[in-house]
């Protein structure tokens, strides 16, 4: 799989990642956890390893930790999570909780959900950093009201990572924040690359376009996953899901050639039509 470098420290992660909200938020059971487990396995043996999870994703932390134990691959992955409460005691208590249930003793990136509190936690997050508890820093936002701050952030926060939605139907992130984060060394997680499927349901029985061929692109999740990868800001985006036939599908976006700039311009065409 092709990998790109996390700006400011040049340390190389593979360009398909995998979220876990709602996907991994299942009960103890084996019968429960089978699917999930599978799609660990195979995502790993592929040699993709960021991993991203939060608080808020009801017992996703818990699931992915567990497996991951359960494979023996809980050093493997690039395990990112979340930071979502208010005051530093509280987020302090949420982190401790989230490393228990997904780290070995360091996770490799803490950010602040949705920005909640974020005045308060970032220091904290600095603290860790320098105690080595976690590797790398950042913060998120799923909302396009909140670009602004984001971008703030990005300019005068020194943050290693920012998480925010972007796909080839909603590319508001291409105007200023995928500029700024390449001007300050920011990386780049994507969320909703599939805009939670509704791309999937809008080519519903329709064919890819044969040139689609040329930059060996065989389905329609490559052709959108392909489509941010070719934003040479990006970082990795991070489908989620629990279906092992559809994790191999994303899985393949990052490898062959990425479309140049007049091929992505030509993807939103044809998707417009």
């Amino acid at each position: 799989m092709r990998t790109r470098p996390i700006p400011k420290s040049g340390e190389q992660v593979p360009v398909v990642g995998l979220g876990t909200w709602q996907t991994f938020d299942v009960g103890p059971s084996p019968t429960e956890r089978a699917s999930q487990k599978q799609v660990l396995q195979r995502f790993l043996a592929a040699g993709a390893r960021v991993i991203d999870s939060s608080p808020m994703y009801g017992r996703a932390e818990t699931v992915t930790g567990d497996l991951l134990r359960e494979l023996g691959q809980e050093r493997t992955p690039f395990l990112a999570t979340k930071v979502w409460t208010s005051g530093r005691e509280e987020g302090v208590a949420q982190m401790r909780d989230s490393l228990r249930k997904m780290g070995h003793g360091q996770l490799d990136l803490m950010q602040v959900h949705n920005l909640v509190d974020w005045r308060t936690h970032l220091p904290v997050l600095r603290e860790w950093k320098k105690e080595g508890r976690i590797r790398y820093l950042g913060v998120t936002h799923y909302q396009l009201g909140a670009f602004d701050e984001l971008e703030k952030l990005i300019r005068h926060e020194a943050l290693d990572f920012v998480q925010l939605p972007y796909s080839i139907a909603v590319r508001d992130a291409e105007k200023r924040l995928l500029p700024a984060a390449a001007e300050h060394g920011t990386a780049v997680l994507v969320m909703r690359p599939f805009e939670s499927g509704a791309l999937f349901r809008q080519v519903k029985g329709k064919p890819l376009p044969a040139w689609a061929a040329e930059f060996d692109c065989t389905s329609w999740a490559e052709f959108f996953l392909k489509y941010i990868l070719g934003h040479p800001a990006v970082t990795c985006p991070i489908p989620a899901t629990s279906n092992p036939r559809h994790l191999e599908d994303n899985l393949r976006a990052g490898s062959g050639r990425l479309p140049d700039e007049k091929t992505r311009a030509r993807m939103v065409e044809y998707l417009g039509r």
